[in-house]
């Protein structure tokens, strides 16, 4: 990624300053753009001021919203605020990354689409792992016909870590995933089932398992927890000719492991082809710098995002369709099977 000139880049507002907006902070400090950081609280507007000691920090959106000279913001506060400030943002003409989930309901996200086709402003959503080197690689390989055709993919998200309390583990850790395998299927899955368990807040889940059925006979299923032994990030894609393990959890050399295995058949009996494991170099770069330069790049050259608002949508329909079988108890939902554009 090639990210403009010092001079061509908008100066930008970070508002959120908490868990995760620390890192945009940080990253769009250090790519020169970062003009104003917005947080609601001390401890935010604290973190800011020793993050990037000389740019403007505020305690009000409103201050973000008047000025003139900030073209773009990142929001990285809690989902539940996303729709508003985001639409406020574009209505002021200002380009506007939100972080996932974009909203809480697919006609949130629409809403906000409309927005930003209305205002001719830029929207993009920050699904982290579309950007992460080894995905991208992992997306070549596919593509290229390395692993022939992809049967099936399944991913583990799981901790023991931050704990929400005003989203479940499905809403607060699926949506990277849920994206993820939307871009390598191309298209929605025709149904979703859904089952979880809460076990530290009455009624939101802490473990959630969620099977994605395609029209073409492909699978994908996405197991999420928060209230887990150990790390766990892994994305396996089993093809009919080769599989691939995205382990984002492991060492640069092992991250991505591409395995020759597949079954052959001889006189209708099935024979099990293995071989070694092959580690699959790509790029250092780190994923969030990654997400960041292609934000700026596409406020320079207007083009959409590879995460836009279309995509963001169709990711908020999976998971409300999961949600839906997640409150029913595991009851097939189905979805429209219209490809992602």
């Amino acid at each position: 990624m090639n990210v403009a000139d010092s001079e061509d880049i908008s100066r930008l507002a970070v508002i959120g300053c908490g868990y995760w907006g620390k890192n945009l902070v940080r990253n769009f400090h250090a790519l020169g753009s970062l003009g104003m950081v917005c947080d609601p609280t001390e401890v935010g507007r604290t973190l800011a001021c020793e993050l990037a000691p000389e740019i403007e920090v505020v305690e009000e959106l409103e201050a973000v919203i008047c000025d003139e000279r900030i073209t773009a913001v990142a929001i990285a506060t809690p989902a539940e605020t996303h729709r508003e400030l985001a639409v406020r943002c574009l209505q002021a003409g200002k380009d506007v990354f939100v972080e996932k989930p974009m909203a809480l309901t697919a006609a949130e996200g629409e809403s906000m689409k409309d927005v930003a086709e209305e205002s001719g402003r830029i929207l993009m959503v920050g699904h982290l792992l579309e950007y992460h080197p080894a995905i991208l690689k992992l997306r070549e390989l596919i593509a290229s016909g390395e692993l022939g055709n992809v049967n099936y993919v399944y991913s583990n998200r799981l901790n023991f870590g931050k704990v929400r309390t005003e989203e479940n583990a499905l809403w607060s850790f699926a949506p990277h995933d849920v994206a993820v395998i939307l871009r390598l299927f191309g298209t929605l899955p025709v149904e979703v089932t859904a089952s979880g368990g809460s076990y530290l807040t009455p009624d939101l889940a802490d473990v959630t398992v969620s099977c994605l059925r395609f029209v073409d006979g492909r699978r994908a299923h996405v197991f999420v927890s928060w209230l887990h032994p150990f790390k766990e990030q892994r994305l396996v894609v089993v093809g009919d000719e080769k599989m691939a393990v995205f382990d984002d959890v492991a060492s640069h050399e092992h991250k991505l492991v591409l395995y020759p295995n597949r079954v052959d058949f001889e006189d209708r009996l099935p024979v099990l082809c293995k071989e070694d494991a092959q580690s699959v170099d790509f790029s250092r770069n780190e994923p969030l710098r990654c997400e960041c330069e292609h934000f700026l790049n596409r406020i320079r050259d207007r083009k959409q995002p590879l995460t836009d608002a279309v995509s963001g949508i169709a990711v908020l329909r999976v998971l409300e369709a999961c949600q839906k079988s997640l409150e029913a108890h595991g009851t097939p939902v189905s979805l429209s099977s219209d490809p992602q554009t």
